[in-house]
């Protein structure tokens, strides 16, 4: 096996996963739906989102699968704590289509229109930066750590990019008429 540059022969990182799996795998998983309520389907998500952050940081880990436990756990935990805060943002994706549309369906569709093409000219008055930004965690939805990643910069300044390109975008909307709550 050749080496990888952090030294480790190719293929340790996907052993580490396997062994990851075999050890923890299932307390894992059990502890992911007990938090989830009982949700196996997503328990078996958040395992496998797991899995590909460990993956993500096995060298990192030291591919010591004992002392990867915890950190596995604590992982897993804030994953349920992003799914639960998540799904109070956005509605559940099972709802019934009768249930979303109402007599003002029609007027909601086109207040949201013009609201994006609002927001889409605002857009134009900031900077690349904080438009990529903007792109990167509201539009595609990626964490601080994914845009970081990206962007090749500390998950710090990804933070502070987007308070201030948010704080730009609603200077824009107001310049604009469009008072932003």
């Amino acid at each position: 096996m050749s080496p990888v540059p952090g030294g480790l022969p190719c293929g340790s990182e996907e052993e580490f996963i396997r062994r990851l799996y075999a050890e923890h795998g299932t307390l894992l998983l059990r502890y992911a739906a007990r938090l989830l309520g009982g949700d196996w389907h997503r328990a078996e998500d958040i395992l496998q989102e797991a899995a590909l952050r460990a993956w993500k940081h096995a060298l990192a880990l030291g591919l010591d699968v004992a002392e990867a436990r915890p950190w596995m756990f604590t992982v897993v935990k804030n994953l349920v704590i992003d799914h639960r805060r998540a799904r109070t943002i956005r509605p559940p994706e099972n709802v019934a289509l009768d249930t979303l549309h109402n007599a003002t369906a029609t007027d909601d569709n086109v207040e949201r229109l013009l609201t994006s093409h609002l927001v889409t000219d605002a857009l134009d008055d900031l900077t690349e930066q904080h438009r990529e930004i903007i792109r990167l965690m509201y539009y595609l939805e990626c964490s601080v750590a994914q845009v970081a990643d990206h962007l090749s910069i500390p998950p710090g300044t990804a933070k502070s990019r987007s308070y201030y390109a948010l704080r730009a975008l609603k200077k824009a909307l107001a310049a604009r008429g469009h008072g932003a709550n």
